[in-house]
């Protein structure tokens, strides 16, 4: 090895580090695959805490017990998701099929210009027959399959909702279990990082929450103006999307563009399009940098990355987690940074 110059030493060194911790990586994904029950409630219950951690103490400020008030902080998250959800689900039911016969339109149209013969809608019903002999088990088996995954999510949801619960009531405690786990003379540092990273999360799902509301009331107006049909429905799929930074956003903007160029035109469509990118450049330009320019700062790159990578190891949920997993680790870097920058990491104790 001495043979070798200092300049391969070093490299093969960083080269050895580089594969232990993304051995260490993978097998921790490995195990959060094969514990997901356990672990996307967790997942979520974070999420769902640092959203609503500011009611909370408002209430705990205000001398409501601890435990009350995070009842009461759980009693609230029902009945605003539960009436959110009857919103969309009634919008959704009111103008669903709306919606779908003008994207079947929209389809129908791109078909018949650019499509290839035998590819259109109408050969496509002709056939049906006989895709449903040949898909019928398959299609009875995914139906199972999907009966079981909206139990599964059911019993997820109803799990991190408790998770939250005892999340918020015993938050008080949680730098004191942190630093009990702690290495001697690491205290200060490690709660000092989770402090850091929660926050980051925190800002990251207020900014987000607030950002999501403001698109989808801009969109939902601008295409009511433009009279879209399903435009409330449309506003509610923005409001889901934008949980998703700038994918899903272009997705739900996508969606409305294309209901408009079915059922209205192509000049509404393009009013329909003027609205979604005008709406974007608000909150590329005057909504992030205002809103989570103070908890949350990453390049859109970085995101893209962050999401590409999130949807290649866990679909949607790792779209949905890899964004804030990744705010997280940028806090936890900074604080890194600037203790070792002035010397606290050395010793704590």
């Amino acid at each position: 090895m001495q043979l070798l110059p200092e300049g391969v030493r070093r490299l093969a060194a960083w080269c050895a580090v580089i594969l232990l911790v993304a051995g260490v990586a993978w097998v921790g994904i490995r195990l959060c695959g094969e514990l997901r029950t356990a672990v996307v409630p967790v997942l979520l219950a974070l999420l769902g805490t640092a959203l609503l951690r500011p009611l909370y103490r408002r209430l705990v400020t205000l001398r409501v017990q601890r435990s009350l008030a995070a009842g009461l902080t759980c009693v609230a998250v029902v009945v605003v998701v539960g009436g959110a959800v009857y919103i969309v689900v009634a919008a959704l039911i009111d103008t669903g099929d709306q919606i779908l016969a003008s994207l079947k339109q929209a389809a129908r149209s791109v078909a018949e210009h650019f499509g290839a013969p035998g590819t259109s809608l109408d050969d496509l019903t002709s056939h049906s027959r006989e895709l449903l002999a040949k898909f019928g088990g398959t299609a009875a088996s995914n139906v199972l399959s999907g009966v079981g995954l909206v139990g599964e999510s059911i019993a997820v949801a109803f799990l991190a909702l408790l998770l939250v619960f005892f999340f918020l009531r015993d938050s008080h405690r949680a730098a004191g279990l942190l630093r009990s786990l702690a290495p001697h003379g690491t205290a200060d540092t490690l709660e000092a990082m989770a402090r850091r990273a929660f926050g980051a999360v925190e800002g990251f799902m207020r900014g987000t929450t607030i950002i999501a509301l403001i698109d989808a009331l801009c969109i939902t107006v601008g295409l009511l103006v433009l009279r879209v049909p399903g435009a409330v429905g449309l506003g509610a799929l923005v409001f889901v999307g934008a949980y998703i930074p700038y994918l899903g956003a272009f997705i739900s903007g996508a969606v409305a563009v294309l209901v408009a160029l079915a059922d209205r035109g192509l000049v509404i469509a393009l009013w329909a399009l003027g609205v979604v990118l005008a709406v974007q450049v608000l909150e590329g330009h005057v909504l992030q940098p205002v809103i989570q320019s103070r908890t949350v700062q990453m390049h859109p790159a970085v995101v893209l990355l962050a999401i590409t990578a999130g949807a290649s190891v866990a679909g949607i949920l790792g779209m949905l987690f890899s964004v804030p997993l990744t705010a997280a680790a940028f806090g936890v870097i900074s604080e890194l940074r600037k203790r070792y920058a002035s010397g606290l990491v050395v010793d704590d104790s």
